[in-house]
């Protein structure tokens, strides 16, 4: 796929009660990386997007605290402990996926924006770089992309670093 004309549709909402992020520009460009992403051949002919024909993507971006992201991380995925960014890959990860009226839902996002604060200082990136850095790496895996080898790895470093330099 060489031109994205497909509408995305990006929900976020921020429940941290301390840190305040520009929503509208951490939209702005969520939408961009997964253009991006979808305009590449390589990368759209290994997602979990072959194949299907559809006229929009959608999925979440929550924003939250250590507290939140613990809790759900312990629920959900049986780790106790906060992590930077926990992702639900529903189409991807779905045995049985649907397209609903011209419409694929690929799931949430969930970012904590402490691991944000702590991993900018440790990494020295600024606080917008390390977000940015996450919400692509999420967007990566909600096209169905892992990285349980070096390889696979590799792959979705070298993409998301393709889209961040022409992003930021």
């Amino acid at each position: 796929m060489t031109k994205m004309t497909k509408k995305i549709n990006i929900f976020t909402g921020n429940i941290h009660k301390d840190l305040a992020i520009d929503e509208k520009k951490a939209l702005k460009n969520a939408k961009k990386i997964l253009k991006l992403y979808i305009e590449d051949k390589i990368i759209f002919d290994l997602s979990c997007l072959v194949g299907y024909q559809f006229k929009c993507l959608s999925f979440d971006i929550l924003y939250c605290d250590n507290e939140k992201n613990h809790t759900i991380n312990k629920e959900y995925r049986q780790k106790d402990y906060s992590a930077d960014i926990i992702t639900f890959a529903i189409f991807a990860d779905s045995e049985e996926k649907f397209v609903f009226d011209g419409e694929i839902n690929l799931g949430e996002i969930m970012i904590s924006l402490d691991k944000v604060k702590e991993n900018s200082v440790e990494k020295g990136k600024t606080f917008e770089e390390e977000l940015y850095f996450l919400i692509s790496h999420g967007i990566m895996h909600l096209l169905g992309f892992d990285h349980q080898t070096n390889e696979e790895y590799d792959f979705i470093m070298s993409a998301q670093n393709s889209a961040l330099k022409r992003l930021l």
